[in-house]
């Protein structure tokens, strides 16, 4: 029989709250781990088809030189990563690879820029890159960093579906990572963001030495916006040579697990992206995470400039679970420009660890 849990009742799992305390939220995450997963997948179930996974694909359209000095981030100017720094791609040159995307089965396509900030002279070929992805029919996404008014009403105008911008961690732990950026302007973008109408992927990375109780408490942040984030990555660190985390040790896989499962119960109408690190998680993981109630992946070789298991590798793990990819929404409901009826949502890192899009667009 199907208990009262300080939480809730199962019977109301798929309506959105947005007031979750720090014990509540830590109290789901400490249960029993078969309760935990038996409590996230009956909320994920009530919410979503089971097996089904949204698939997106991620592009980095400028690498490396970035001025922020996020710890995880191979892109920054900060760390001696071995990373050359390049110009912002040519909008012909992304379409072409947007394209491939789309024809590779991914419903949403990501493009990430190592920038503290867009600059002005840059807006007009983002914008044309906007526009191009969705004439081809697929959701958009993009993380820039921060964004001006100017800049989040262009994006808007553009018809840009979602805009990815992690929190990274908790407020408490963030200054041990990221010091160029403050935990509060990360929040004021998302606002802005919201506020124009665009959907929000923004999630975060685990693994990076933080305890329990951070993952925790980026979740409660998350949860407790004023609307859940449409997409919500959840990125394992991918630790990069050069960088300040580079040898941090690998996170217990069930605390990973646990991490996605109370995203899931917190958040039950947003998708759960499993983002960066994916190469480092065993099959059975993964499958532990789909249960768990991650319904999100990237797909393809590379995360911005991370590893990432290829269509081959995820083609045969889908097979083995039955799990089939998601058709795009805004296809499914005429929305798209070509209307093409595509498989669905969102991004995950940035730079392999980090975009939202998610997941870190430095892990994105």
């Amino acid at each position: 029989m199907l208990t009262r849990t300080p939480a809730g009742s199962l019977n109301d799992v798929s309506t959105p709250r947005h007031d979750w305390t720090r014990d509540e939220a830590r109290a789901i995450y400490e249960q029993p781990f078969n309760d935990l997963l038996f409590r996230a997948h009956s909320v994920h179930r009530a919410t979503f088809d089971p097996n089904r996974v949204q698939m997106s694909r991620l592009l980095s359209i400028k690498t490396g030189g970035c001025a922020e000095d996020c710890g995880y981030c191979s892109q920054s100017a900060h760390h001696n990563s071995g990373l050359k720094a390049s110009k912002l791609m040519e909008v012909e040159r992304v379409l072409a690879e947007a394209r491939k995307a789309k024809a590779g089965g991914a419903t949403r396509y990501c493009m990430g820029a190592a920038w503290r900030e867009p600059k002005a002279r840059d807006m007009e070929a983002v914008v044309a890159m906007v526009e191009g992805v969705k004439a081809l029919g697929m959701e958009t996404c993009m993380t820039l960093g921060m964004l001006s008014d100017g800049d989040v009403a262009r994006l808007a105008h553009a018809g840009l579906d979602y805009y990815n911008h992690n929190i990274d961690t908790s407020e408490r732990y963030y200054s041990e990572i990221i010091t160029t950026r403050s935990f509060a302007e990360r929040i004021d973008t998302l606002s802005r963001v919201r506020e124009a109408g665009i959907k929000v992927c923004s999630g975060g990375i685990v693994g990076m030495g933080e305890e329990a109780i951070d993952r925790v408490d980026m979740l409660v942040t998350l949860a407790n916006l004023d609307e859940h984030p449409e997409s919500v990555p959840i990125n394992m660190l991918i630790p990069i040579e050069g960088t300040p985390l580079a040898g941090v040790g690998k996170l217990d896989p069930l605390e990973f697990v646990r991490t996605i499962a109370l995203a899931r119960i917190m958040m039950p109408r947003s998708y759960v992206r499993l983002s960066a690190g994916r190469t480092e998680m065993s099959d059975e993981m993964q499958a532990m995470c789909f249960f768990a109630g991650a319904n999100s992946i990237f797909v393809g070789e590379t995360l911005l400039t991370a590893d990432n298991p290829g269509e081959v590798k995820d083609a045969a793990l889908f097979k083995r679970l039955g799990i089939q990819p998601e058709v795009c929404e805004a296809a499914a409901n005429g929305e798209a420009a070509s209307g093409d009826d595509h498989g669905h949502h969102h991004h995950g890192e940035a730079a392999a660890n980090g975009c939202g899009c998610g997941t870190h667009a430095r892990q994105s």
